[in-house]
């Protein structure tokens, strides 16, 4: 192996940057000793550019939709690490052979016995090569498995009844949790509790008390019947009390007449109502005993039967017997009965809070008999969970062994981009006003997008594309052609890269010059389109002055019928709005006069230039186009990738050029095939005879006057004509 301080890197020139070429595996198990400096970009977005957004979220270990180099030198030195041989990533691909992974020392189980284990699974024992889909289809591995990793155990998962019992129920007291296959079932945190309430409850049934000659489950239900009405049996005799203490107090003890107005007015009255219930147990009067069951209150008489029935068979007679037929209840054998049950209800209150109170005693130690195999099965299941990891980074190293060598190619330098090989950044191609645009970059808000972008001195369109329900917004550099059509409201189509198209439309345009050929005739367009806009506003102008003096006229001859029809005398004659005056008509004259002499004598003076007119005529044109040309050529220089990248969350680390050649392959015209046959006529063309033999006409007079004026006709001309007739007629000189 070759020293870290002697590897040698290899660099090509594309952008006006050196951008370092990968030719190995040993480059990329190298990147993170090439300078960051020397990376072309210094971090992406996770989402939303051409790799499988998977593999991204892999190499994401922060989760924070960035890729940065930390994170990407990290994915590769993981990668080669788990490879016999690091060239392997150049070979991309979904498909890995088993002796071509690696065991890392400190592993408890090496991926390439759990590929062996997966093949087994899916009944490929024997293969030699572990597909992507493979780990992937997480559906056919789990149905093929009867303990997936997650820690929940369905109650398919175990053939045992009394298993299946336990777990619905505790599913149904404590809720169930999802397994990896979709399942319901119990995991380890619901058994544990479901146990824990359940041997708490046992505990507290085995030690209730039995005082007394009753066994134990009549005292319960005796504590019970009493807890039901303790509050309003002592609220009866609290009342009864303050009337015997002052019998003016009993009215006011008892309900009032408005009491039962207001319940009478309620539209729906139910025995069980809370106004009803409010009131006492009975009417209050000094010493009075509670009756049970003749003559209370309707809400609570289910209660005082209860009371009567379970509880006050504890209480003996004066000799000592019990009289459960007993109809009434005095304020001591209360008391005394509530002594008799303190016990008990102290013992219900301690009962534990559970959600277990429906089960029975028997089901309880059913359940617990069953903690042992039930914890054992969660255990089992808990224990394949490192097989689970296993197979994430067996997916994880197929992934990289895929797009691993991508997105280095397009992030530590930008060799698919600027070897037109598709970057992973382009979204797709765009065609629109008969070109094809390739760099069409995703955005997610132009509005943010454009101010950015805009420094890229490239003509930019943004696009929103709609397809199916679907809508996505690309911008588009226009690098080839000219850009006069190019409007907001025009429609294209946009494939991405998977080949489908939708409907593009232009929402926004960023206008840069494309090429210095297309500055050139820039003014001389722009010039023209200020002709026809003056001559579009004259017209409307003078049909609008029109108008409004047919309309006068038109009211004005209206005016005059009705005076004739009137008889009065007739009105001076109407002067027309066509006519004008003669001192117009002079001025007018005077004017053209004006420009005829003043064009005669530009075109005189052109004229005496004689050979240097050509280089006159260079001069004028170089004056009107030079500046839009010099405009153009500096922008051309500085047009960049790396705005528009920087816009759409990149971190661009040099400038990225893209000159005229690399613009001129980015957008490209529309060009008939070479072998293609045209036929010329065209039966709809325009015709405009009469402009063509003017323009010939004027280009042929041209022409004679510039060979006159260079004395180039003077032989052929009568000495008239002749502009220098000594030169023509004098005699040869001696020996000649």
């Amino acid at each position: 192996m070759v020293p870290d301080e002697a590897h040698t890197w290899q660099f090509f020139r594309a952008g006006g940057v050196d951008q370092v070429l990968i030719r190995n595996g040993t480059d990329i198990a190298r990147i993170g000793q090439l300078d960051q400096k020397l990376w072309v970009a210094l971090a992406c977005p996770a989402s939303g550019i051409e790799i499988d957004p998977r593999t991204l979220a892999l190499i994401d270990t922060d989760g924070d939709g960035r890729i940065r180099p930390p994170e990407l030198i990290a994915a590769c030195e993981w990668a080669c690490r788990h490879l016999q041989d690091p060239d392997v990533l150049m070979q991309g691909g979904d498909t890995l052979a088993l002796d071509a992974i690696a065991d890392v020392e400190g592993e408890a189980v090496p991926l390439a016995e759990e590929a062996r284990r997966i093949l087994q699974l899916r009944g490929k024992e024997g293969a030699d090569r572990l597909s992507l889909a493979d780990v992937t289809d997480r559906s056919e591995l789990l149905a093929a498995m009867r303990f997936n990793g997650d820690g929940v155990v369905p109650p398919e998962s175990t053939d045992d009844e009394a298993l299946q019992t336990l777990l619905r129920r505790i599913m149904k007291t404590h809720g169930a949790a999802r397994d990896r296959k979709g399942l319901d079932g119990v995991d380890r945190k619901r058994a544990e509790t479901f146990f824990a309430e359940a041997k708490a409850l046992h505990d507290w049934q085995t030690g209730q008390g039995t005082e007394g000659t009753t066994d134990g489950t009549a005292m319960l239900a005796a504590a019970q019947a009493v807890g039901a009405v303790r509050e309003k049996v002592d609220d009866f005799f609290a009342r009864c009390r303050v009337a015997a203490y002052d019998p003016r107090a009993v009215p006011a003890l008892n309900p009032s007449i408005e009491d039962y107005e207001a319940l009478a007015a309620q539209a729906d009255l139910r025995m069980q109502s809370d106004g009803i219930a409010r009131l006492p147990l009975a009417p209050i009067a000094a010493g009075r005993t509670l009756p049970l069951l003749r003559g209370v209150n309707p809400a609570w008489a289910e209660a005082l039967r209860t009371l009567q029935r379970d509880a006050l068979p504890l209480l003996p007679d004066a000799d000592g017997a019990h009289l459960p037929d007993r109809q009434e209840l005095g304020e001591a054998d209360w008391r005394t009965l509530q002594d008799r049950l303190a016990s008990c209800q102290r013992w219900l209150a301690a009962r534990p809070a559970t959600q277990l109170g429906a089960l029975s005693a028997a089901e309880l130690v059913d359940s617990l008999a069953l903690q042992g195999p039930l914890m054992q099965l969660i255990e089992d299941d808990e224990r394949v969970e490192p097989h689970n990891v296993r197979i994430g980074e067996l997916e994880k190293l197929l992934r990289f062994q895929r797009d691993l060598l991508t997105l280095v190619n397009n992030f530590v330098a930008f060799k698919d981009f600027y070897r037109r090989e598709g970057a992973i950044f382009q979204a797709g191609r765009l065609y629109l006003d008969g070109r094809s645009c390739d760099l069409s970059v995703a955005v997610a808000d132009a509005a943010k997008h454009a101010p950015l972008a805009g420094l890229a001195k490239a003509c930019l369109a943004y696009c929103v594309c709609t397809r199916k329900g679907e809508k996505m917004t690309v911008v588009s550099a226009f690098t080839a052609g000219d850009t006069d059509f190019l409007f907001v409201g025009r429609n294209g189509v946009f494939y991405d890269r998977q080949g489908r198209d939708w409907d593009a439309t232009i929402t926004k345009v960023i206008e840069n010059p494309t090429s210095v050929a297309q500055a050139f005739f820039s003014p001389y367009k722009k010039f023209l389109r200020m002709i026809e806009e003056q001559v579009a506003k004259r017209a409307a102008a003078s049909d609008t002055v029109a108008q409004g003096s047919l309309g006068s006229l038109a009211s004005t001859l209206t005016t005059a019928d009705k005076s004739l029809a009137a008889g009065a005398k007739p009105a001076e004659p109407i002067k027309l709005p066509g006519r004008v005056d003669v001192g117009t008509v002079a001025a007018i004259g005077v004017a053209l006069g004006s420009i005829s002499a003043v064009l005669v004598a530009v075109f005189s003076k052109f004229v005496d230039l004689g050979q240097w007119i050509p280089i006159a005529v260079l001069g004028l044109v170089l004056a009107i186009s030079g500046p839009s040309m010099l405009i153009a050529w500096l922008k051309l220089r500085q047009r960049s990738l790396g705005p528009i990248l920087d816009a759409s969350g990149w971190a661009i680390n040099g400038r990225m050029h893209v000159n005229v050649r690399l613009g001129g392959s980015l957008s490209q015209t529309a060009h008939l095939p070479a072998h293609a046959h045209r036929v010329l006529r065209d039966p709809y063309a325009e015709r405009h005879r009469l402009t063509g033999t003017v323009a010939v006409v004027v280009t042929l007079c041209a022409l004679l006057v510039l060979a006159w004026r260079m004395d180039w006709l003077d032989g052929e001309l009568p000495p008239a004509l002749q502009r220098n007739p000594s030169a023509v007629s004098a005699p040869a000189a001696p020996g000649a």
